[in-house]
């Protein structure tokens, strides 16, 4: 396809999002190969995020690109996105979340090298947003993160505790440290059990491989902190149903997760493809059906504005550690996960994505 023409398209495309090809802004891009133009056209998102990996194009200030890109609601017009489209037909009919296809995302994604997480996340690898109350470093930010938790949880020592997508055992450890509770984490990832495993060692903490729905036991409490992204519409009444028999009668449940503001059946396709497989994110809607008669909703706080924060704290780790990690990973990787904490910060910025803490009590 010839590029003639093809680069006013894709102006007129970002126009409404302030954003101009070969602009002197820092959210302006540059094009450095012409081959840019017919492959986002032809590819959309998906194509926009490749082209970005390959050297393709370039920003100055990739979050605030994506923030004006979002805001203006880009990515929901202007360019034909085929792949979407077809994600979401293949979505209505088959379950992508199955316990067969949920161990895809923790291959591909939380069982990267340890090593790249503990230099990007605080010292407990808390991998979900923190809570910049009162704080001034990351460390700090998820503490008062986890001691918010156990709080709203409202956890006393001898109680029982149950962590789904535990993670490195962040939660577990400090509840049992800091609450006196015994705890299981479980994750579908075996670098994550592993590290956890040895992070919580001498504590009554038992970090499992294994999948939300094989739980059988019954706890004082339950949380989940950025797993829920991973469970699927199709699942999410399922999943609440597991939470309500694993917890005592009297119990709270506290959900952490990314939310968005309109019922989806799928993630965007450069998410899908490379960082998060068969995610989706929850509508207000979509929630309130799954735990209808199961739970009472006792607090539902947004902290968008927190995880924004969040992510460009992670970048910033990722960035001042890049020189130690760049042994293991190469160029493309490097562009790859600066382009998800960059779309990730611009759409809690932009409120295209929220962030929701929700205590539910067991009915």
């Amino acid at each position: 396809m010839p590029s003639f023409g093809l680069k006013e398209r894709i102006q007129r495309i970002f126009s409404p999002a302030g954003i101009t090809i070969g602009g002197d802004r820092p959210w302006d891009i540059v094009v450095g190969n012409s081959r840019f133009y017919p492959r986002v056209l032809r590819l959309g998102s998906l194509g926009l995020g490749e082209a970005y990996m390959d050297g393709w194009w370039d920003c100055g200030a990739l979050d605030e690109f994506f923030y004006r890109i979002l805001r203006a609601g880009l990515d929901r017009k202007g360019i034909c996105d085929w792949h979407l489209a077809l994600s979401s037909l293949w979505a209505a009919v088959l379950n992508r979340q199955t316990p067969s296809r949920s161990k895809r995302v923790a291959e591909q994604h939380y069982d990267l090298d340890n090593d790249l997480y503990q230099k990007m996340l605080d010292r407990r690898m808390v991998y979900t947003c923190a809570r910049w109350e009162h704080v001034s470093n990351l460390n700090e930010a998820q503490e008062a993160k986890l001691d918010f938790v156990c709080r709203k949880l409202d956890l006393k020592p001898g109680m029982h505790l149950l962590d789904i997508g535990c993670g490195w055992g962040s939660l577990a450890k400090y509840a049992a440290e800091k609450y006196g509770v015994r705890a299981v984490g479980i994750t579908l990832s075996r670098e994550q059990m592993q590290l956890g495993q040895q992070m919580c060692a001498d504590l009554p903490v038992e970090i499992r491989l294994q999948d939300y729905r094989d739980v059988r036991e019954k706890f004082d409490r339950v949380a989940s902190l950025g797993m829920f992204e991973h469970v699927g519409y199709k699942n999410y009444r399922s999943y609440f149903e597991m939470a309500h028999r694993a917890l005592a009668p009297g119990g709270l449940f506290f959900l952490s997760t990314i939310g968005t503001n309109h019922s989806v059946r799928v993630c965007d396709p450069w998410i899908a493809k490379y960082i998060f497989p068969n995610s989706h994110l929850p509508s207000p809607t979509q929630l309130s059906a799954a735990v209808e008669g199961l739970f009472i909703v006792e607090e539902w706080q947004n902290w968008r504005a927190d995880y924004d924060r969040t992510v460009m704290a992670w970048f910033q780790n990722f960035q001042k550690s890049w020189n130690q990690l760049k042994s293991r990973y190469d160029e493309r990787f490097y562009r790859m996960w600066k382009y998800y904490l960059m779309a990730s910060a611009g759409s809690f910025r932009s409120q295209q994505n929220q962030d929701w803490q929700i205590v539910l009590a067991r009915q």
